[in-house]
């Protein structure tokens, strides 16, 4: 029987307990994607602070949704196993601590390592929270307490760019990190005092370490290759190294996975051709997200010259708009098939991307902003529902990871490789971040990529009927 039965379940209400708990995983949730999008907002000023080109500070950004993406799966089999509420409170915790880190760096080094540890204990928090409250509600409101938290997460998404902003231009980028410590402290003191501790008695009992450091090691290696490339020269053997060691890494993982009897990612998975298909597209989708978020707050400021309070105040369009299609998602997806969904609002996505990098007024800019987020919010939000109607029962889980892990680490991944080829277009690191064309014209493949993910899901929707 669920901990919460003291209301009344029968009513649909919640007690001060239930709210509490909601609460905990809620302010969990907003806080990592405030975090994140606060962010993008501040990488021009971080760059002026440390006297660096901007695309210099990729890193930032990618490295910590690489350690996320290759350790999320693990944070949530290691919550099963060993307790949710301790390991979302131990990712409070240490995601509190590095907050202050990150907030007393001198240098970039220091930032970007500070940076890739908060990503390991964003791991800790992002897939568990969720986990908290489905364990906690085993009734009718599980569905209504679970959208309360992924609203206050959309919240989150809109405040980011806001916040970045204004305290970058009127505080200190410092300030934005430690604005995470009462955030966590909240959130862990809610968790102690009012959440029980669950855990899944039949869960597997191994982690799969070695898959995770191959998996981790061999993307580093392969993005080190791609960012560093155009200084060491892409046939350098430092460049050549990387890429060849990160291959040679990602092989080991895949072999691993097959030995292995609870893998991190279940391969059989693979060979599911509508499951394949609609990943891919929506990790297309979350690409899109991710370049869309960090080029758009370069060219706001360093190109179009706006304050970061002025840029944080235009890209509330982009996350109020994804905010509000990931909040409806769920609901649509009770009406319309997930993936033409999914496809409608990439291809509204890859359109409005288009117009937007030749929209010269800022309002017209900043309306086409909303609907771009909408289109990318619709692609990336529904691929989790959309997926698990193409796998059995009995993998639904391990569906769920590979698809979470997928959209994490390609948008990784892609960031490194756009803010090299943004180089390579202006030809200069230096000039990189205030060359508006260059920047439009990686918008518009990013656009472009959008497109191919709609007309792949529209020739699934075609052929198979569900």
């Amino acid at each position: 029987m669920s901990t919460s039965a003291q209301a009344d379940p029968g009513r649909g209400l919640f007690s001060g307990r239930d709210r509490a708990v909601i609460a905990a995983a809620a302010i969990s949730m907003l806080l990592v994607q405030m975090d994140w999008f606060a962010l993008n907002l501040m990488l021009p000023v971080i760059a002026r602070d440390f006297a660096t080109p901007t695309t210099d500070l990729q890193w930032l950004v990618s490295g910590y949704m690489l350690a996320l993406g290759a350790l999320m799966i693990t944070g949530g089999r290691a919550a099963d196993l060993l307790g949710r509420r301790r390991v979302l409170v131990t990712g409070l915790l240490g995601f509190g601590v590095v907050s202050v880190v990150c907030a007393a760096a001198q240098n970039t080094a220091w930032l970007t390592t500070g940076r890739v540890v908060q990503g390991c204990t964003a791991a800790l928090i992002f897939p568990v929270s969720v986990a908290v409250v489905t364990a906690y509600f085993r009734d009718a409101r599980q569905g209504r307490a679970v959208a309360t938290v992924l609203a206050f997460s959309a919240i989150g998404t809109a405040l980011g760019p806001f916040i970045g902003g204004a305290f970058a231009e009127h505080v200190s980028w410092r300030a934005v990190f430690l604005l995470n410590v009462p955030f966590c402290v909240a959130a862990t003191v809610l968790m102690l005092r009012y959440v029980p501790e669950t855990r899944d008695e039949e869960a597997a009992r191994g982690l799969d370490l070695p898959g995770v450091i191959s998996l981790a090691a061999g993307l580093s290696a392969v993005m080190i290759g791609v960012d560093q490339g155009q200084h060491w020269g892409w046939s350098s053997p430092a460049t050549l190294g990387c890429f060849v060691g990160g291959a040679a890494l990602l092989a080991v993982f895949v072999r691993l996975e097959r030995r292995t009897a609870e893998p991190l990612l279940d391969l059989a998975l693979l060979r599911n051709r509508p499951f394949v298909v609609i990943t891919l597209a929506g990790s297309l989708s979350n690409i899109v997200y991710c370049l869309v978020a960090v080029l758009s707050a370069l060219y706001l400021q360093q190109a179009r010259g706006l304050s970061p309070l002025d840029s944080g105040l235009v890209f509330l369009s982009l996350s109020v708009g994804a905010g509000a299609a990931s909040y409806g998602a769920g609901h649509l997806a009770q009406h319309r098939r997930p993936e033409s969904l999914m496809a409608a609002g990439m291809l509204l996505c890859g359109v409005s991307l288009f117009a937007l990098t030749w929209a010269t007024s800022l309002a017209l800019y900043t309306a086409i902003f909303a609907v771009v987020g909408l289109g990318v919010g619709l692609g990336w939000a529904l691929t989790n529902v959309a997926t698990q109607s193409y796998v059995p029962a009995n993998r639904l889980a391990a569906a769920s990871g590979l698809v979470l892990t997928s959209l994490v680490l390609l948008g990784a991944v892609a960031v490194a490789v756009a803010s090299t080829v943004l180089e390579v277009i202006s030809g200069s690191a230096s000039s990189a971040a205030s060359d508006g064309p260059a920047i439009e014209l990686v918008l518009r493949a990013a656009a472009l990529l959008s497109l191919l993910g709609a007309a792949a899901l529209g020739v699934l929707v075609r052929r198979v009927r569900v």
